[in-house]
């Protein structure tokens, strides 16, 4: 699953060239130029890992902006970016409960170092088992297990359950699936997911209180007992 950055950078042509060679190097970058549309969205799920705030914003400055997201998005990781490079935009960046800070123009290799860092300096760490019902899931191995059956799951397999898990007791919708792990959705790739869904109900045949409903037209809404 793609790390998703929240990229907020009035400047239009920065802002696409730095947009361009985070996607290549694999994160998914949501860009806004206006930071008030971040702003509406602090009251959404807000799907984001992690963010990078241009200080110097027509409207809200990125400090602002920082303050606004912590209050509803506590420790949410955030990395200040600036033409300035100045001691006291570091302090207060930092006192404000930025993880990092960097002078434009940058170079990208280094940002990307930089946001690695802190992602993993701020996500927690995962155990690789899962209980979910009576199964056990060791996410390093790739084996569902169960007293009837082990199963060894492909990759594939791994990111979608990984994914429902993450959603459970939840609506998903089959076009966020399709987006973030097929990363493509068309008529194909959607009945490649019908076929992994009806894949995984078949892995957890032997619990029936896990459930995988297919909600037409629409997703899926899952029910994994997990402890």
């Amino acid at each position: 699953m793609k790390t998703k950055i929240l990229l907020a950078e009035d400047d239009p042509d920065f802002g696409m060239i730095l947009k361009q060679y985070l996607e290549l190097e694999g994160f998914e970058v949501a860009w806004f130029q206006n930071p008030e549309d971040i702003v509406s969205l602090l009251n959404t799920d807000f799907p984001f890992h992690i963010g990078i705030l241009d200080i110097m914003m027509p409207s809200i400055d990125g400090f602002s902006l920082a303050k606004m997201i912590l209050k509803e998005k506590n420790n949410f990781p955030l990395l200040f970016l600036t033409a300035k490079n100045q001691k006291i935009d570091r302090l207060m960046g930092l006192k404000i409960g930025a993880d990092d800070y960097i002078a434009k123009p940058c170079d990208p290799e280094e940002l990307v170092l930089r946001i690695k860092n802190i992602l993993k300096r701020t996500q927690p760490a995962v155990s690789p088992q899962i209980k979910i019902g009576s199964y056990s899931l060791d996410t390093e191995k790739l084996l569902l297990s169960h007293p009837e059956e082990n199963v060894r799951l492909t990759i594939r397999e791994l990111e979608l359950l990984l994914y429902l898990l993450k959603y459970n007791g939840t609506m998903i919708k089959r076009d966020d699936i399709l987006d973030n792990l097929w990363e493509t959705n068309d008529y194909f790739t959607g009945r490649s997911l019908d076929v992994f869904i009806s894949r995984l109900r078949k892995y957890f045949i032997y619990d029936p209180q896990i459930k995988i409903q297919s909600l037409r037209g629409i997703g899926f809404e899952v029910d994994f007992p997990v402890s």
